[in-house]
Parts: structure tokens; sequence; C-alpha cells
């Protein structure tokens, strides 16, 4: 795919995002799209937006659970950018108008308290550079029409980013076991979903160990403050105004947000 191309499906997804509004998936316009071509969009998107003045904060890993893969049809794991106008804490609400058609994940998110490089980094390396986990909502959002999207799409679209919420609680990753713990997931005061820290790819640490090596390869690191969302550890949720939303991982803590 010429770079051309690439710029006008980057501009493309970035009207997307400013304008709240969908655009046809491109994989049904490109069929020889590959996922380093769609990585070359996402990162025209994203170029996009630092110019606007956002900056990065994280990263997030996306389509790693099985409940995730089998509902969007896409059996690998992904990346994108964390940006400072993405972040929200614990409580506060998020107008539902400023998505498109979002949906809401509970995550175990990790704060860095030192640099991260790979390739070559392995799970020991991942706890020994985190300050502390936490609860999380990752309120994906897509800016392909019906969320019909191949993994080529979502790449592209930043790995399907939209806001994220943070818990109040740090907690150190030694000090739980991260593989075992169980996440509820309620939504209105109905529980809509359960899972625990397997569900990402057998751990979030497991997660983070290919993020921080698949970025590595591509000569980027992880710096230390940043947040890395680990993924999904139940089905997404789609959300609406009005909606309240709370996720309580066991031994982590709980997050809580609210869609006007």
């Amino acid at each position: 795919m010429n770079h051309q191309i690439i710029a006008t499906l980057g501009d493309e997804l970035y009207d997307a995002l400013i304008q709240c509004k969908t655009i046809e998936p491109l994989t049904n316009r490109h069929s020889d799209i590959t996922i380093e071509d769609a990585y070359a969009i996402q990162q025209h998107l994203n170029a996009r937006r630092l110019a606007a003045g956002e900056k990065i904060i994280g990263k997030k890993i996306g389509v790693t659970s099985k409940a995730v893969m089998n509902m969007l049809g896409v059996f690998q794991p992904d990346f994108g950018l964390l940006m400072n106008g993405m972040v929200y804490n614990e409580g506060q609400a998020i107008q539902a108008k400023t998505l498109i058609q979002p949906k809401a994940e509970g995550e175990i998110a990790f704060v860095l308290k030192r640099p991260l490089k790979g390739p070559g980094v392995i799970a020991s390396e991942v706890l020994a550079a985190t300050e502390g986990v936490m609860a999380c909502f990752e309120i994906v959002d897509s800016r392909i029409r019906d969320w019909k999207i191949k993994i080529q799409d979502t790449v592209a679209d930043n790995a399907s980013c939209g806001v994220f919420v943070l818990g109040d609680r740090l907690v150190d990753p030694r000090k739980v076991d991260l593989n075992t713990c169980g996440m509820v997931l309620e939504k209105n005061g109905d529980v809509v979903g359960t899972g625990a820290g397997a569900a990402a790819l057998g751990s979030p640490v497991n997660a983070v160990v290919w993020l921080v090596n698949t970025l590595g390869k591509l000569g980027i690191g992880l710096e230390a403050g940043e947040v890395v969302l680990s993924g999904a550890l139940a089905a997404m949720v789609p959300v609406v105004a009005g909606d309240n939303l709370r996720v309580s991982i066991g031994g982590i803590g709980g997050c809580s947000v609210k869609f006007v």
C-alpha cells in the first residue's frame, strides 16, 4: 500500500474521531491491506492527534480474551496509544455524545515506575518495572461502521481506543495473584460479566510482555509513568447515556463510571 493511501485513510479516521462519525471498513475498500499497512495508518492517525496537541501517556493491548476475539472475529492481540485526553478518574462522568458506539471492558491497568524496552523482556522484568496495578475500564469505540471490523480495521483505528477510567487504588502486583484474581462487571446494578486475570493471554503480565516485545521490534519502548491497559477480562458491554458501571477485581479494587 503506497504512502498516499496510508495518509488518506489515516486522515479519514482522524476526521471521523473529531467529528464523532463512522466510516466504511477499510478492508471493504482495500482487500490487500496488511497488518503492517494498518499500523502505518494508525501511526498517521496518531501523528495528527499529536500535532493537535495531545500527548502520549500509555499504551493499550487489545483483543486478548477469547470472549472479545469471538465477538469481533479477530484472533490476535493488537496495540494502540493512550492520549492524555482519553483518561478519566474513578467515578467521573463521561458524556456519551463524545463517543460513537462505545462498549465497556473491565481490565487491569499497569502503572510503570521505570522504562521497559524489548525484545527479550520476560514477566519478572515487567513486574519489577511496575509501580502498581489497578482496576480500570477501557471504553472502546470504533470509527468503523457497526463494528464491522477485521484485525486490519481495528489496528488502523488505534486499536479501537475510546477513553479509559482508572480506579482509585494502586496495588503492588507482587501482592496479588494476577492470574486467578476474579472480576465482576456490573451495569446498572446487574452483573453482566465475570472473568479472571487469566482471560488476558493467560495472565495480564503475559499481555504486557507481548506488548513490550512487539513494540521493541519497532524500536519503541514503554516509559516510566506510562499506563498500560492489559486487555479485557470478559466480553465487551455496550453503553449509552444513563448507564452506570462498576468493575471489581479481587485483591486489586474497583472502578466505577457513569455515562450522561
